[in-house]
């Protein structure tokens, strides 16, 4: 297989994957310089009837020579098997890794390439509304840090950090995230079910009240606390739940709750 100039190979066609793929072909990318290698057929079958990339069930040499790009998908746990094919073919290529843990010093060794940018996306890519903690190796150059950054930004927002290790505190605040958005949402469910609200009316109110509260948060030159404060009128409603949680330390239990993961993620590197 010959690639076109500027191919992009996708190492892994899972989720984070598939939305990478489909926010560059939305966003003008032609899908005949997108390969993706992804052994499981049917998701394979469906990236290609999707978007008309290019797929591969096996990941070879052949595949990633001369890519531009070569974007690793994977679970961490097979990249080692899924590098040992193409070790030194796309060497001189750039390599972005969404994968949790692998630090640049194990895909240097592994691909051969010293070009390597590790990003920690979160799942709201997979509808256009994520964001990716980004950090480059410094054999990477500008064109190699915006090359990696119109990957991500396919699927939302980027932030470029300082070292490698603050990736780890990527991975804790946003890469986990939306899961502590998840258990907020859970729980207001569970609460609009003790009080009397409808299923239904219940999860349409408390998704919007989170998105709603989410873009003011984004859009606002005030503090998050004054935000807070603003709907916190003494006395009233927002001030009795407030107290609650306030006496139920909720706030201190999400600091170390992101600090604990924080943590996990350092162990996970190794």
């Amino acid at each position: 297989m010959t690639n076109p100039a500027g191919t992009t190979v996708f190492i892994g066609g899972g989720n984070m994957a598939a939305a990478m793929v489909g926010g560059l072909v939305a966003a003008g990318r032609d899908a005949a310089t997108i390969t993706v290698v992804e052994p499981d057929a049917a998701r394979r079958d469906a990236l290609g009837a999707a978007h008309g990339v290019r797929t591969l069930a096996v990941a070879t040499a052949a595949a990633v020579a001369d890519a531009a790009l070569v974007a690793w998908a994977v679970k961490p746990q097979v990249f080692a098997e899924a590098a040992r094919p193409l070790a030194g073919a796309a060497g001189t290529g750039l390599h972005l890794s969404i994968m949790a843990g692998v630090r640049i010093a194990t895909i240097v060794a592994a691909t051969g390439s010293d070009r390597v940018v590790r990003a920690m996306p979160n799942t709201p890519a997979l509808v256009g509304r994520g964001i990716a903690g980004l950090y480059a190796a410094v054999a990477v150059d500008a064109a190699g840090r915006k090359a990696a950054e119109d990957v991500l930004a396919s699927t939302g927002d980027c932030v470029w950090v300082a070292s490698e290790e603050m990736l780890d505190a990527v991975t804790a605040l946003s890469g986990s995230g939306p899961a502590y958005a998840f258990l907020l949402v859970e729980a207001m469910l569970e609460a609009a079910r003790a009080i009397g609200l409808p299923d239904a009316d219940a999860r349409r109110l408390a998704v919007q009240t989170v998105a709603g509260a989410a873009a003011l948060a984004a859009t606002s030159a005030e503090p998050v606390e004054t935000l807070r404060r603003n709907v916190t009128s003494p006395g009233g409603t927002t001030a009795a739940a407030i107290a609650v949680l306030e006496a139920r330390g909720v706030k201190r239990a999400f600091v170390e709750a992101i600090v604990a993961a924080r943590d996990r993620a350092r162990e996970l590197g190794g």
